[in-house]
């Protein structure tokens, strides 16, 4: 300590340091404390903690996917039987809403709900996975900087998220659309999923697959881009901002899904493998639908035949059937997977930094 005389100030400088504040405090020799200048620093929580874990990006991945695919399952129930070649009464609806009350209707409050449980236990890991690889490549390619120059950094860190995602979770959707359809003869997913393996083998669970991918590498990488876009733009600075994730993850959705709705058509079709004249061959009844279902064993074998089919069948316009219900439902799923997904990593990528 310096002594600088009895006019002069004895200066005890004490610089004590946290998660938010640092402050300096200023004493007089004298004891007597005056105004002292000091500085209070605020770190924002959500930029400073360490998110990049790998243990906080699949457990909030997992989170985001359950959500994204389960809430608002009903209109993806919807829009798999306007999709699909069976003709069924929904087709004549004006909009998803009216599709929705005719099934209710019909068959009863839960047969919207029939195959979520299959879609929840494949989007948990698929998901897991899917944001974890995004956030990794993404951080690889840019530096773990953020910006509008980095947007094919954001589309190529989407591809390879996808290839991962769509390898876990297309056998968790060919069973989901199977159970959606109208006459679908399966008790619930386990069975239908050992039908399948047992009349089809194995390839039946991913004769899909690369349409999915000509499907979701495009929708993936439209839908990273713009909601890093809209973030860029609401949300500068990155931080932890309720709104801004549940918007920007919401217009990102809904752009993606209008984007790619022909090729979700194509997917559909392979997936339920159904046929225009399983309605004319089942008759009326319900029990008649469902041994045609049963009995077939044959169906669209690639990309191409689906194509060709649908084309056929409903012309052109068939590549947009169902596009108001999939915007209805990736909309609010998506903004609220990005919602759950922001705040699973704020939360626990908050423990983590408190018990580390």
């Amino acid at each position: 300590m310096a002594t600088w005389g009895k006019r002069h100030l004895e200066m005890t400088l004490t610089a004590c340091r946290g998660p938010k504040v640092e402050f300096v405090s200023v004493t007089r020799m004298e004891g007597k404390k005056f105004p002292a200048d000091f500085r209070m620093a605020e770190e924002d929580p959500y930029e400073s903690l360490p998110t990049h874990s790998v243990p906080v990006h699949l457990a909030a991945g997992a989170a985001a996917g359950i959500v994204e695919h389960c809430v608002m399952f009903p209109f993806d129930s919807v829009k798999t039987r306007l999709q699909s070649l069976c003709p069924c009464p929904e087709t004549k609806c004006p909009t998803p809403v009216h599709s929705l009350w005719s099934i209710v209707k019909r068959e009863g409050w839960l047969r919207p709900l029939r195959g979520v449980n299959a879609v929840a236990m494949g989007a948990g890991p698929a998901h897991a996975l899917y944001f974890t690889v995004y956030e990794k490549t993404k951080g690889f390619l840019t530096n773990n900087t953020a910006g509008h120059a980095n947007t094919w950094a954001y589309g190529a860190s989407a591809v390879v998220s996808t290839l991962i995602h769509d390898a876990v979770m297309n056998p968790a959707e060919v069973v989901k659309q199977r159970m959606q359809m109208r006459f679908s003869p399966y008790s619930g997913s386990l069975e239908c999923a050992r039908c399948i393996y047992r009349r089809e083998g194995l390839v039946a669970f991913y004769r899909s697959y690369t349409t999915q991918l000509a499907m979701n590498v495009p929708f993936q990488t439209v839908h990273f881009i713009a909601y890093e876009f809209f973030q860029q733009i609401l949300n500068p600075s990155h931080a932890y901002d309720p709104s801004s994730h549940l918007i920007a993850g919401g217009a990102a959705g809904g752009l993606a899904a209008a984007v790619t709705t022909p090729l979700d058509c194509i997917k559909t079709v392979l997936n339920t493998q159904q046929r225009p004249e399983m309605q004319a061959a089942g008759g009326v009844g319900g029990q008649a639908n469902t041994t045609v279902l049963l009995k077939a064993t044959t169906g669209y074998r690639g990309f191409v035949e689906a194509l060709r089919t649908i084309y056929n069948v409903r012309g052109i316009g068939g590549f947009a059937c169902g596009l108001q219900a999939r915007v209805l439902f990736q909309v609010p799923a998506t903004g609220l997977s990005w919602s759950v997904y922001e705040f699973a990593k704020f939360l626990l990528g908050f423990s983590e930094g408190h018990s580390a």
